[in-house]
């Protein structure tokens, strides 16, 4: 290693000096991906330009590093002072650009490659930048390549607004908590955001690393070392790591060489216990720096069309101004996405009437919190299906292939596979009513774009996005369309296998993946919107998006091509697979199995058959 000081400058403090760690933001953009990778998947299944799109991505991610290193070195360091002492006058500031430094980090990976920003870059409101793979694999590949997890990155914008996840006993729903599943609870650290931020690091589809200690001992070794301290006290990484941890800590999460290939060994860096609790108080702070800066303006910035709408400063067009009205009326999309103002929606769903009141809610969320099996088809492009052999490291990320089925806050409920531990044992009786459910994310920037490719929908020219938990749907378009007419066009099918005649995500939706009727979301599925309705929608969506009143930050940054091309009815509807035993299967196909023991035979057991 060499090192080399640094001074971080401050006008109303002594310079700080910080070391530097072996490698430099331009040394870790030109770091190969780890090799032999890791590619259990048939020819189709990753998208063609997965390599350069990855070092697209972190060339985009470097600039963004060094950009907030140079504000860190400029900013004007507070002093804390008074009772509990405060950094005052820049303390939001500081927090938050550390956070801004650690998100963008990839030297916190154990090859040197992954940030958490590589699945949530600015320009698609922190979610997936690549396009070929919203249209593909879904899934983003992390660290150890081409693992890859098993849902669609969601967007940073507003999360930490969501509070801890609780459940209601009169209402006898949960709300709170971050990721579909829930699984980050904030029963810890109060704050699910911070939580969230916590699990990316040490998942072994992602950043990937063996142990938490391993982030307190790179931070340790990082060029922002004194940065961090400043914020969180000096001495706060001064902990005896062992000699081998840097070899731990290059290592990745799952492998054989740790004893961790079957889930055990979860700290195989050898701390004494006062040094573990040291490095889990760094570990809180990096999620709650990172957390920080997600609830800033920089990310939630409530600087939308719609926002300028509720502060009298902007007028909704007439496209606009209707999409609104059928979102909170016939439609009935703002009994979830709550916006503020009560619903229109007409019976049988709704009570109806009209609306005359004002907003009682300057700064809607446009979500409930809560949670819903919305009967979405399983999609078999879902990069997680096809990982079931060991990779180079000896592990098996999917040992049940096409078996697995994801129950979302079910399986976390029940500990289950490819979830987390459920803190609160009372929570797991619930398990079979809420199987499938998945979270309810804001509407706000469900449409944000790249400016130079200014819609999600084609023709374009458009960002490819995904949506929903699987990222099924690939335009708004497709997502209002399953929303109005679920119900109208329902076949015994799975994806791929739509009758002849008939279009898929058109006049075709295949079976729900969690087909359980007590418990999916009859809210929807039949809401007898015209075409035209459902296109008034997607316009008012667009409103949502930030950056209307203000820049917003880091949004051009985006290097890559826009799509044009097609319909937004049927965008992406050419990478759909079929089923191995069809007469004419398509090429990659999939061959579905009864859902696995391991996910569906764990007590408290499902209500219905998962099939």
């Amino acid at each position: 290693m060499h090192r080399r000081a640094l001074k971080w400058l401050s006008l109303a403090s002594f310079a700080v000096i910080a070391l530097l760690c072996a490698v430099s933001p331009l040394e870790s953009a030109q770091a190969p991906e780890p090799s032999p990778a890791y590619n259990p998947y048939p020819p189709g299944i990753l998208p063609a330009d997965l390599e350069s799109e990855i070092l697209r991505v972190r060339r985009e991610i470097d600039r963004i590093f060094r950009q907030a290193l140079a504000e860190a070195r400029a900013i004007d360091f507070p002093e804390a002072v008074g009772q509990p002492p405060t950094l005052q006058g820049t303390g939001y500031q500081a927090v938050q650009l550390l956070g801004k430094i650690l998100n963008f980090d990839e030297n916190i990976s154990p090859f040197k490659n992954r940030a958490c920003a590589f699945c949530h870059m600015p320009y698609a409101a922190f979610s997936g930048p690549i396009p070929s793979v919203n249209l593909t694999m879904m899934a983003y590949p992390g660290s150890a390549s081409f693992r890859a997890g098993k849902r669609q990155a969601q967007r940073y914008t507003y999360s930490p607004r969501f509070p801890v996840l609780q459940f209601n006993r009169t209402q006898q729903l949960f709300f709170g908590g971050n990721f579909w599943d829930a699984r980050a609870t904030g029963y810890k650290l109060q704050s699910p955001d911070a939580e969230q931020a916590q699990h990316p690091p040490v998942d072994t589809q992602e950043m990937a690393n063996p142990d938490t200690a391993c982030i307190a001992f790179k931070i340790s070794q990082s060029q922002y070392r004194a940065f961090f301290q400043r914020v969180w006290g000096q001495g706060s990484l001064n902990i005896n790591f062992p000699p081998n941890t840097e070899e731990i800590c290059s290592t990745p999460g799952g492998a054989a060489s740790l004893g961790q290939q079957n889930g055990g060994n979860p700290q195989p860096i050898a701390l004494s216990p006062a040094d573990r609790t040291k490095a889990n108080r760094v570990y809180d702070n990096w999620g709650q720096s990172v957390s920080f800066y997600e609830s800033s303006v920089a990310i939630s910035a409530f600087s939308s069309k719609f926002d300028a709408y509720l502060a009298g400063n902007y007028t909704l067009t007439p496209d606009e101004g209707a999409g609104y009205n059928l979102f909170r009326g016939k439609a009935g999309c703002n009994t979830c996405h709550l916006d503020g103002r009560g619903s229109t929606q007409p019976p049988p769903v709704g009570s109806g009437g009209t609306d005359t009141s004002g907003a009682a809610d300057v700064t809607p969320l446009f979500t409930c919190f809560g949670y819903a099996n919305l009967g979405l088809p399983l999609n078999p492009r879902n990069a997680i299906y096809y990982q079931n052999t060991p990779d180079p490291f000896g592990f098996t990320p999917n040992p049940l292939g096409f078996a697995y089925r994801d129950l979302g806050l079910g399986t976390f409920l029940r500990s289950g596979f490819g979830s987390a531990p459920n803190p609160n044992q009372d929570w797991i009786q619930f398990a079979p009513g809420v199987d499938g459910q998945m979270q309810v994310l804001t509407a706000r920037n469900t449409a944000f774009t790249p400016p130079q490719c200014p819609t999600t929908e084609a023709p374009g020219p458009y960002f490819q996005k995904e949506f929903f938990h699987n990222g099924y749907a690939k335009s708004l378009k497709q997502l209002v369309h399953f929303y109005n007419t679920r119900d109208v066009f329902p076949f015994a099918v799975t994806s791929g296998n739509c009758p002849a005649g008939t279009t898929e995500k058109v006049n075709c939706w295949p079976m729900p993946e969690v087909p359980i009727d007590s418990v999916i979301d009859m809210t929807v599925g039949n809401l007898q919107l015209t075409d035209q309705e459902e296109n008034l929608i997607v316009t008012f969506l667009q409103t949502l998006s930030d950056g209307f009143t203000t820049p917003y930050p880091d949004v051009n940054t985006y290097t890559g091509a826009c799509m044009t091309g097609g319909s937004a009815a049927t965008q992406g509807n050419e990478f759909l697979i079929s089923s191995c035993d069809r007469a004419n299967p398509t090429s990659p196909c999939y061959t579905l199995l009864p859902c696995a023991p391991e996910i569906c035979n764990v007590p408290p057991f499902p209500a219905g058959p998962i099939p």
